[in-house]
């Protein structure tokens, strides 16, 4: 994930206001990069790398490479099981996708339900255009899930707010990354 993610990575790291967060948790971390670029971007955040325990060594190899040990922290959980850790920004990417509409709407709660007032939730993969009209990889990424997962697809930016209203997010906005990533952010 790291590899086709990297440059959506660097994007968000840069792009998304950072300036008045102090903490962060990205769901789902896998190797970390994410967690990676948006520390070393932005040297007065602290962040947490969330997912299954088997994942631990290699988060904090990858972290450790690039110095950040002491800023960036593993912490162990299925988010099918048990809350997200609490922190001002949560960070799902290429997460909701895998996931039936039920479970996408679950995952977006458990993450309001983590961040402070005025807390944010990135959401980013290869987001849909709403018309459904543009850019063929979205399109066949979403063919894709649904081969590939029992009831996983990928969805509009459109799809993805109205999810994070229903929430109870109070504002929301699409913004392009790189490539076919975009991110969806939502405000608590």
């Amino acid at each position: 994930m790291s590899g086709i993610s990297r440059g959506a990575n660097m994007a968000i790291a840069r792009m998304f206001p950072w300036n008045e967060q102090r903490t962060f948790v990205d769901v789902g971390t896998a190797q970390g990069d994410l967690a990676v670029q948006i520390a070393l971007t932005n040297p007065h955040l602290e962040g947490i790398g969330f997912d299954l325990p088997e994942v631990a060594p290699i988060f904090k190899d990858y972290v450790s490479s690039h110095g950040l040990s002491a800023r960036l922290r593993f912490e162990s959980g299925d988010f099918f099981k048990q809350e997200l850790p609490k922190a001002d920004v949560v960070l799902m990417g290429h997460i909701l996708h895998d996931w039936d509409l039920s479970t996408k709407r679950m995952l977006i709660q458990k993450a309001f339900n983590a961040l402070p007032d005025g807390g944010a939730l990135v959401v980013y993969e290869a987001i849909i255009d709403d018309d459904r009209s543009q850019n063929t990889f979205r399109l066949l990424m979403s063919l894709n899930m649904l081969i590939e997962t029992p009831g996983g697809f990928d969805y509009t930016g459109a799809n993805c707010t109205g999810w994070m209203k229903e929430a109870g997010f109070s504002t929301t906005r699409m913004e392009h990354l790189v490539g076919p990533d975009s991110m969806v952010i939502a405000i608590k």
